[in-house]
């Protein structure tokens, strides 16, 4: 619930309507203030309360940006390692693939146009979970050194 607010709010500070609101408040406060308008006796002269308001916004928005950027960042991670994921299982059945092909070859005594030393290196298994935990023995150690800074 806490992240759809955050997200309708930074949707909307987003959008022209947010840029229009803010023209007419912020620019009838300063009309008002400066007694351009007969009716209305200004109620903040030196502008203060106007600094004020716009800074604490500005802290607010700041921080619904960054809960934003946050979410967008997690999303960004999950489908890279989807991606990882992927390629490393299609690396892994292309293999497979390579070596039934090469089978094929050496059956039919067809010379394939790639070096041995090309189709050894295609026809190399590459263990999916092998790389998977690889990486993350890297990033744990990238943490941990982190932490100790």
């Amino acid at each position: 619930m806490e992240e759809k607010i955050a997200e309708a709010i930074t949707s909307f500070t987003g959008s022209m309507r947010f840029v229009y609101l803010h023209l007419a408040v912020y620019g009838g406060w300063i009309v008002s203030n400066l007694g351009w308008i007969p009716i209305t006796p200004p109620f903040d002269p030196t502008f203060v309360i106007l600094a004020m308001v716009a800074s604490v916004e500005a802290i607010f928005l700041s921080t619904f940006v960054l809960i934003s950027q946050n979410r967008m960042s997690a999303a960004a991670d999950k489908r890279a390692d989807l991606d990882l994921q992927v390629s490393l299982l299609t690396e892994h059945e292309l293999t497979k693939l390579t070596e039934l092909v090469d089978s094929i070859a050496d059956r039919l005594n067809v010379k394939p146009a790639l070096s041995d030393i090309e189709v050894g290196e295609i026809k190399r298994d590459i263990a999916p979970e092998a790389v998977l935990d690889e990486i993350e023995s890297k990033q744990r150690a990238t943490a941990k050194k982190l932490d100790q800074r």
